[in-house]
Parts: structure tokens; sequence; C-alpha cells
């Protein structure tokens, strides 16, 4: 069985306390990566109320590419990072994982996020444990159910990110839906 440290290469996130902070405007200025874009790269829209936090620092700080995998530490979920977020500063409570050429990106999102036997190995680890954060250690020692060919791989990718993201319009259209009706029972109310 093969564990998820020997198919990926993992990049910890820059220690957030350790980035030391500047006010010279000749220093590279970066926006700190959070959990609203995370959850914005899943399911490929615009993340709503994402704080933007940023810092300029002239320190080597690790950022995102448009195409990484990203995994929070705090939350358990992956995701591609978007074209919004590339060049974010993502600190030590995200993990790139750097997919070989045994694994697709977007399958090993899917995998982390949705496979029973991967969400079993997690359960199992905070059974019992006050803490509400995975480790580097637990996500590296994950078995990995047996994969499917590279190219199989791709097509369930592509479908899991494009239901999530059809889903999130869905979402999107009814909340509207409910705005304009409620709109047009204020305008009934005032007639």
């Amino acid at each position: 069985m093969n564990k998820l440290k020997d198919m990926v290469e993992f990049v910890s996130g820059s220690p957030q306390f350790r980035i030391i902070e500047t006010s010279d405007i000749s220093a590279p200025q970066y926006t700190y990566y959070g959990q609203s874009d995370l959850e914005a790269d899943l399911i490929d829209m615009d993340s709503n109320g994402s704080d933007g936090k940023q810092v300029r620092t002239f320190d080597k700080v690790n950022t995102l590419c448009q195409g990484d995998v990203v995994f929070s530490l705090i939350s358990g979920k992956s995701a591609i990072v978007g074209v919004k977020h590339r060049g974010y500063l993502y600190t030590q409570n995200y993990v790139k994982l750097v997919a070989g050429d045994k694994v697709d990106s977007k399958y090993l999102a899917f995998l982390l996020n949705e496979d029973p036997f991967i969400k079993k190995q997690f359960q199992k680890e905070l059974q019992g444990s006050q803490v509400l954060k995975y480790t580097l250690k637990q996500v590296k020692e994950l078995e990995l159910p047996d994969l499917p060919p590279i190219d199989r791989q791709r097509i369930i990718g592509d479908i899991y990110f494009y239901q999530l993201r059809l889903e999130a319009l869905k979402k999107r259209a009814a909340n509207l839906e409910i705005q304009i009706l409620l709109e047009k029972l204020r305008e009934a109310i005032h007639k």
C-alpha cells in the first residue's frame, strides 16, 4: 500500500510568526492565503469575504502558483489554487502538495476530500484528541487506495471539480431567486 509521502512532495508554508514585516515600500507585498480563498478555489469562484490580509517583507516566503494542490491543516480540505490566488503567501497552516507523474493534481484533491478510506484514517487519528488541527506527519502517513490509471484519474478529477462548481452556481442562482422574490414581496406590501 502506497503512502502519500511516496507519491507527492510536501512544501510547508512559511511560519507566520517568523516573517519580519517592514514598512519599506520597496519590499515585496504579499497577500495571505486563507480558508475562504481555499473554499473559493474548490469551486473556482471569487472568495467572498477574504480578509485579504497583506504583509510587506524582504524575507523569503513560500507562495502559491496556479494549479498547486494546497491542503489546509486546519480544515483538512484540499483545493487547486486558482489564477486569482497565484503569488499568495501561505503559512504553516497549509501544505503544498507537489504531485509526481503517478497522481493527477485534481484527483489528489478529490481523494483527500472525498475518499472514505482516507476520511477514516483522519478520524482515527483525531479520536479523543482535543486538537482540531491536522499534522503534517498525519498527512504524509496517509495510506492511499490503489490508484486508477492516470488518464482515468484526470477524468475523475475534472468531473469532481466541475460538479463542485455546478453545485455552487446552483446555490448562487437559488439565493438570487430568493432575493428577487423577497424584493417583490416587499414592494407588494408597500403598494
